[in-house]
């Protein structure tokens, strides 16, 4: 066997009402500390509320959107200030990453360019994070357990990644009851990402046993969980979209991606599109590419693949990259042209997706043209 390693949080809650634990653990990490939410804090007062009832001293900052860096280092300089002894994020992908990159910037000494892959020298941090703890509000990204916090650079285009294994959150609480009610279009793109998040460490070249325990099971349940929420709120769909989410986070940290997330860090770095919606119309496209290169025991993990997402929408195993584009056009999951993604920068952004660390993990090389076609293939979806 070939040797691996494991990287996660030393602790995970899952469940449901593991939330109210959150105060007194957050609280044992220091008196001062950063709660950092989404656009509206409506939904995560309770957790700030709750820390000053404790005695902590506590400064809240908003994230309203996907991060970019000059955000990031405005935050930095203000959470500096307050002198925080730990970061706490409750919210989506985008607030987690944000969380997870001032928990990383706050106590360096060095600038970020230093830190950040592709436009900086992807240096690993001079200084030891803050204590993070991750709360996710949604079922997509798994950023409560991965070590790395993507940023958009605007200026170069491209969404890059913080990464450090020492920014992995020392506590991860995964209450799937934090996304009860969560709305239909984000329950939708968030679920696809999970779904992708566990099919590409699945097929990845990076794959390991441990990976491989976590996806197999979770390709299928996730399926069937987001079908489910698809047709109205099911708190046992939730569960286990919850569930699903978790493990590709540890998927990914530890088995690597693909073609699809290869592409996701140009395309979120040129247009407005969110990250899942990038990886939920790109999935199919994707799959189909490699089913039509891959041979070997690679060949009989994506008919593995195939046999998972066929139990749960139905038609041939070997139709299922189809089958899966079908259903995600059902949902009426916006196409990436209403974003601004036109023919006429298909090349160059299939040039840029090449030298991503994501692509390495495809099961198959992909070329130019065949990256190209991808995207004409998406094009062409409902």
């Amino acid at each position: 066997m070939t040797p691996f390693a494991i990287l996660s949080p030393p602790r995970i809650l899952f469940g449901r009402g593991e939330a109210a634990k959150a105060p007194a653990l957050i609280r044992a990490f220091g008196a001062r500390g950063l709660v950092v939410h989404g656009a509206s804090a409506a939904r995560s007062a309770w957790l700030a509320d709750a820390l000053r009832a404790a005695g902590a001293e506590v400064m809240t900052l908003a994230c309203g959107a996907e991060p970019v860096l000059a955000e990031v280092l405005a935050a930095t300089e203000a959470a500096r200030s307050f002198r925080p002894d730990w970061v706490a994020a409750i919210g989506g992908g985008a607030v987690l990453d944000f969380g997870k990159a001032l928990a990383a910037l706050v106590p360096s000494v060095t600038p970020a360019l230093d830190h950040l892959e592709v436009v900086g020298k992807g240096l690993p941090l001079g200084t030891a994070p803050l204590p993070f703890v991750a709360l996710p509000t949604t079922s997509g990204t798994g950023s409560e357990v991965t070590r790395n916090a993507v940023i958009g650079l605007p200026e170069h285009g491209r969404k890059v990644s913080l990464r450090d294994d020492r920014m992995v959150a020392r506590l991860a609480i995964v209450d799937p009851a934090l996304t009860d009610g969560t709305p239909h279009g984000v329950t939708l793109a968030s679920g696809l990402d999970a779904v992708v998040q566990v099919i590409e460490p699945y097929v990845s070249v990076k794959a390991t046993p441990y990976t491989d325990a976590l996806t197999l099971p979770a390709i299928g349940q996730g399926m069937a969980a987001l079908d489910l929420l698809m047709r109205g709120e099911d708190k046992a769909a939730r569960d286990a979209l919850a569930w699903v989410s978790l493990c590709g986070g540890l998927a990914l940290s530890n088995g690597g991606l693909g073609a699809v997330h290869g592409f996701a860090g140009v395309l979120g770095g040129i247009t407005p599109a969110p990250h899942g919606l990038i990886c939920g119309r790109l999935i199919g496209p994707v799959l189909r590419a490699n089913r039509d290169r891959v041979k070997g025991p690679a060949a009989e993990r994506m008919e593995t693949v195939f046999a998972a997402l066929a139990r749960v929408l139905g038609g041939a195993a070997a139709k299922a990259p189809e089958t899966l584009c079908d259903w995600v056009a059902a949902q009426r999951l916006a196409p990436l042209r209403a974003f601004g993604l036109h023919a006429e920068r298909f090349e160059a952004v299939a040039q840029a997706a090449q030298s991503s660390s994501s692509m390495k993990g495809n099961p198959v090389p992909l070329d130019l043209p065949g990256l190209v076609a991808i995207l004409q293939h998406e094009a062409r979806l409902g």
